[in-house]
């Protein structure tokens, strides 16, 4: 038993180092390349950054994500990942025609179907249960199937709306890739693991780039914002399926597991909802881009992505942190604690950039401007 479990530590280590080393020096001729073909994002008044930045970086992260994972994942052990495979395959296609040269949302959107499809229909991961939630257990196929469908493609489109800021959306789902890929080794299912250690060090190694270098920085772009939103919404599902029933370790048993995937996610969740509703509120078109995200209010009031960044992370940690240890709560009474305090931590800088705005104002010519 030791000796399998050392082994088992080992393939971790190197699905974790390879995945790391195949998007780390990718980086650097991506973004020649990107150089060479004029492939940048070019500021306009909706982007938080002031210079023209390549924006290939997904291709380093999608190729160190895959090349190590069907490496080092056991496929006998889990037969779906060749549809994983096969819906990254075409999150990366549609990616990479936005990043170049523009995809129509539409166009985006049913790409993004595809894919969902492919993993749900093909790979059989879906969700089947709500696990109690608004009195609802078991779920027939064509709610699961449906829901399922809705769940990804929410969650692919949230990474691609937070991705407004440098290392937050690689940030996020390192951290997510973390809290995952932990509960999935603790409960003894490794090869999700192994995956979640794939994606954790191409993540890792685009965000030294995107978050400290200068020199070489680099956006991961539709590319790699959707792909990480397509994989943690795989494991989002895995992880509420693994929960149907106490059938595992009653330690690591996750009773309130809807609750604790969207505390897992609270900031592209949470964000992604309040933007939607703000707009909607307005008359305007839910989808219509603006700079309402919390991620533009903290840099503003804090002049730096990195300070944003970390604010953001920080708070994230905390959201993972409150979930696990209030796992047992009903699923109704911790989603509605998880949105309070996201509803009080959101408004702390909104209201602290509104009246900044108001001084500003007051003091130039004394009209008042709103945070929005």
């Amino acid at each position: 038993m030791e000796i399998l479990l050392l082994n088992e530590n080992l393939v971790m280590w190197e699905t974790f180092i390879l995945a790391f080393i195949i998007t780390y020096i990718s980086i650097p001729p991506l973004i020649e390349v990107a150089r060479s073909k004029n492939l940048y994002d070019v500021p306009n008044r909706r982007t938080s950054h002031e210079n023209i930045t390549p924006t290939l970086g997904g291709i380093a992260i999608f190729s160190g994500f895959v090349i190590s994972s069907m490496i080092f994942v056991n496929i006998a052990k889990i037969p779906y990942i060749q549809y994983i495979i096969a819906g990254s395959l075409v999150i990366f296609f549609i990616g990479l025609k936005d990043d170049i040269t523009g995809l129509s949302p539409l166009k985006k959107f049913v790409g993004q179907i595809i894919a969902a499809g492919i993993i749900i229909d093909l790979g059989g991961v879906r969700l089947s249960n709500l696990h109690g939630f608004a009195g609802i257990g078991v779920l027939n196929y064509a709610s699961s199937d449906f829901l399922s469908l809705f769940v990804i493609v929410a969650i692919v489109n949230a990474f691609n709306l937070i991705d407004g800021i440098d290392g937050l959306s690689s940030g996020v789902g390192i951290l997510a890739s973390f809290a995952f890929g932990a509960w999935f080794f603790l409960i003894g299912k490794l090869q999700l693991a192994i995956l979640a250690i794939a994606l954790i060090g191409a993540l890792l190694a685009f965000f030294r780039y995107n978050f400290f270098s200068k020199k070489h920085k680099i956006f991961m772009g539709d590319i790699g914002s959707l792909l990480v939103g397509f994989i943690l919404s795989i494991f989002a599902i895995k992880f509420n399926e693994l929960n149907h029933t106490p059938i595992i370790n009653s330690v690591f048993y996750v009773k309130a597991a809807p609750a604790v995937s969207i505390g897992i996610l609270i900031i592209p969740i949470f964000d992604t909802l309040r933007v939607m509703a703000i707009r909607m509120a307005r008359g305007l078109s839910p989808f219509k881009p603006d700079k309402r995200h919390v991620h533009h209010y903290l840099l503003e009031l804090t002049g730096s992505h990195r300070k944003a960044t970390t604010i953001l992370l920080t708070v994230n940690v905390f959201f993972i942190v409150i979930s696990f240890l209030l796992r047992n709560l009903r699923v109704l009474e911790l989603m509605s604690i998880l949105f309070v305090l996201a509803s009080v931590l959101t408004f702390i800088p909104y209201t602290l950039l509104k009246n900044r705005r108001k001084k500003n104002i007051a003091s130039n010519n004394g009209f008042v401007a709103d945070a929005d």
